[in-house]
Formats: structure tokens, sequence, C-alpha cells
């Protein structure tokens, strides 16, 4: 007889399954037992280090921060230590990171900014792959008399061929914006080939990293970004977006915040303000992983980063092939990207050929199975594919904190979904 203990065992894995999920209250909260996440592309469960940050900074630590007394100055300490602990972890300084409320919103003001150092006739590039964050901001230069080119997906695997982007790539380009990765197709971009192709040109990179990040933060002064977006609150934080903004591009930028604001560059790209509170909370998404690498054995601190991103990335790729090889075999549904687990993320959509994806979310959600359905803010992706936006996907999204025996029950609960009833119908 296998048991639940038994299942959350996997011999493939090198991460310590248990051990990861103590550091999530999440794991152990009575009202959650019998139910497996698997909507992790739409934010991620915090650990235990953000949730007692954020307690205690409301607790004891709640008022404006940088001043001369007491609280205000640990409060101020307590955000520099964020903005030091993540640029750690993301391999730039600590002055090149920033907060905003989202990276809808991140990415927004940064058009702004950058609108006023392009002129009519300067090209840029966005690709049909992207969240609508990541696209449509820049697509809406255009009314600046900015040329807006599309670098477009294949329609049948919906991965972008670097070839096309050397053919739209000319002296007047100026900005090139696509994902590290497609949060619906979950194919992984090689990012620092494409840098280099933007660069060689002199064009500024925006690189899309909201899902990709919380398989691993990756070194972005490796990856050659000028503009790294991610959302804290899918990488085990708190509801912020976070923005790696490369010095040089920075200094080029004008002021979006207040005017007064201009001389910290910090506060250029922020022009409400940071959130204090969840900045400072920020800091635990940093300890949780120094946990995670202590506890697999640790080593020199300058490489921790990358023993944390192998860890999450080995296991996830121990698990994800069971979820492809179960849709790609599957006569009911069209598996959407890679069908090969190291081309792509665990984030996994597919397409239902009986029933709805609102019904097949519905009929796992009986089944202890939390997902979801929809264009998830992908709408040109899905239509280049020829799905039907208005009808979406079902999609499957997971991390390294998820267990073997979750995959299990996840399996289950879609053999049981897909499964037509009598007279070969859905119910």
């Amino acid at each position: 007889m296998t048991t639940t203990l038994d299942r959350n065992r996997n011999p493939e894995l090198d991460l310590d399954i248990d051990f990861v999920r103590a550091q999530f209250p999440t794991f152990s909260e009575p009202s959650m037992r019998g139910q497996a996440f698997f909507e992790n592309a739409g934010g991620s469960y915090p650990c235990n280090a953000v949730i007692r940050r954020l307690n205690e900074y409301y607790r004891r630590l709640k008022v404006q921060p940088y001043y001369a007394y007491r609280a205000s100055t640990e409060a101020g300490e307590w955000m520099e230590a964020t903005y030091a602990r993540l640029a750690e972890y993301l391999g730039v300084a600590s002055d090149e990171v920033h907060f905003g409320p989202s990276t809808s919103q991140n990415t927004y003001v940064l058009a702004q900014a950058l609108r006023k150092v392009l002129k009519p006739g300067d090209e840029i590039i966005v690709t049909n792959q992207d969240h609508e964050a990541n696209g449509g901001a820049w697509r809406r230069l255009a009314e600046g008399g900015i040329t807006v080119n599309e670098w477009r997906v294949d329609g049948e695997t919906g991965r972008l061929d670097p070839a096309q982007l050397d053919a739209l790539l000319t002296e007047r380009t100026r900005l090139v914006a696509f994902p590290h990765c497609s949060n619906v197709v979950g194919h992984i971009n090689p990012v620092a080939e494409l840098t280099a192709k933007a660069r060689a040109v002199g064009a500024v990179t925006v690189v899309d990293g909201v899902a990709f990040a919380p398989h691993g933060l990756p070194n972005v002064a490796e990856l050659g970004a000028d503009v790294y977006l991610f959302s804290l609150y899918k990488v085990y934080g708190p509801h912020q977006g976070a923005m790696v903004v490369r010095r040089p591009l920075l200094d080029r930028l004008g002021n979006e915040g207040h005017v007064f604001n201009a001389p910290y560059p910090r506060k250029r790209l922020v022009p409400a303000g940071p959130d204090h509170a969840q900045i400072a909370a920020a800091r635990g998404v940093a300890e949780y992983f120094d946990a995670v690498d202590a506890h697999h054995g640790g080593g020199d601190v300058a490489g921790r980063p990358k023993r944390v991103r192998e860890l999450f990335r080995g296991a996830e790729v121990a698990l994800l092939p069971r979820v492809l090889d179960f849709l790609t075999a599957h006569e009911h549904v069209r598996l959407l990207g890679p069908s090969n687990a190291r081309e792509r993320a665990p984030t996994v959509s597919f397409v239902p050929y009986l029933g709805e994806p609102e019904r097949i979310a519905a009929k796992l959600a009986e089944r202890g199975i939390m997902a979801a359905h929809g264009h998830f803010y992908a709408l040109r992706l899905l239509e280049a594919m020829g799905v039907d936006g208005s009808r979406g996907v079902v999609r499957v999204s997971f991390v390294h904190y998820t267990s073997p025996g979750e995959i299990a029950q996840l399996l289950e609960a879609l053999d049981g979904a897909l499964s037509p009833g009598e007279g070969g119908r859905f119910e």
C-alpha cells in the first residue's frame, strides 16, 4: 500500500521537499488539507520568512522610514537590506533594483520614461508571445510616431524564432521587448543570445521575467538585459512588482516621480512612492533561499544564487515530464508549447477538445486541484495559435515546492475531468 508520505518521496529529487514545504505555512493550514495548488503562475504561496517580517514590520516599524528616531531608522535599514539581498540573487547592484505596485504598472511607467528619449521614426520590437503588460505599454508608443514591429510566434508551437528577430533589427531599432518565458506556452527563450543581437544594433532590451523568476531568480548581468521585470508575489514574497534597471540606462531616463526626487535614482520610476512594509518584508525571499541552500550543504556565498536556481529547476524538471507525457498522449486535448521539460517552465496550458475550459477547471476543483482557465493576459498569443481567446485554455502550473504526491493527484484528477460521460459527452 502506498502512503501519502511515500508518494511525496522521489529518489530523483535532490531537493528536500519536506524541508521546503515546512517553510510555507499554507501546507500546515487545516483548511487546505487535500487541496493541491496548481495556479502558481498566478501567484505563489508566501514563505514563512516573508510573513514573519511583514507581521513584525506592521507591529513595530510601521512609520515613515529613514528618520533619526529608532523605529524609523530600523525601518529604513530593513528596506535597504531588501535591496541589497535581492540584488545579490539577481547579480546586480542594489541601486539597480526597484519596486512598484505591479509589473504592469512598472512597465507602463518605464515606457513613459523611455518615450522621452525616443523620437518619431525610431523603431521598437515587441512580440505576440508576451503577457500584455510587456506588450501593450510599448505598442502605445506608436501614438507618438514610433514604429512598432511585431516579432511573431510560430502558430503551431508558440515559439519565437531568433532568426526572425535578425530580420526585424535595423539601425533604427531602439528597443526590443520580449519574455524570458511565456506564461502560457512555457517556452524558455535564449535571453543572453537575444540581448546580444539587440545590443549589436544599439537597442535597449526589456525582458519580462514574471513567468520565469519563480523557478529561480536569474543573474541579470549574465543575461545582458537592460531591464528585467518580475512579480515578487509569484516568487514567494509580498504583492509587489520588482524591476532591475541597469544603471547606464537609468542614467539616460528622465524622472517620472516628484520633481524633487530627480536626484534619487531609486525614486525616479516609482511615482506613487514605495510600499515600505512590503519592501522590508521582501528580504524574507532571500532569507528563504539562504535557508534552502544551507540545508542542502551550502558553500561559498558567491555561488549561492546558482545553487538555489539549480535545486529549484532540478526539482521541477524531475516532475514535469509526467504532466507533459500525460497531456501529449491524451486524445482529447491540445498541449500548448514544448513537450520537452528542459525547454520550458512548469506552466502547462492545454485546449480541451471536449468540454469548455471553464468546466474542466471546475471539475478539477471538485477533485482538489486548484487550477485556472482563461487567456491569462496573453490574448495575442492564443489568437496567433488559433485558440479562441474568449474560450481560453486550462492552465496548471507548479513550482519547486510541489510534491510528487500532488503531481499524482493532478494526473488522477485530469484523467477524470477529461473523460467524457455516457454518449461521449461531458457532464
